[in-house]
């Protein structure tokens, strides 16, 4: 496997073991299988080709007409300076 014999293969165990503790592998196994297990369902997923929905008309919605506001009357210029 991969040119590896029993004494690589123990090493790695042991190095796994003490980074990951005795708890964790349990766990670490589970999530490794679950995830093995969707990537090859993913696989033989991806095999079956599903033709693209066709794309949809635009459907426009229309917004009601806004009040204009309209300015405020211009006052006249009182300049203290013309008088």
């Amino acid at each position: 496997m991969f040119g590896m014999g029993a004494s690589e293969l123990m090493i790695i165990l042991v190095i796994v073991l003490l980074l990951f503790g005795a708890s964790k592998l349990p766990e670490l196994g589970r999530s490794l299988g679950s995830g093995l297990s969707n990537f090859k369902k993913g696989l033989k997923d991806g095999d079956e080709v599903t033709p693209p929905e066709p794309p949809r008309p635009a459907v426009r919605v229309e917004e009601p007409p806004r009040a204009r506001l309209e300015p405020p009357p211009a006052e006249p210029d009182a300049n203290p300076k013309d008088s």
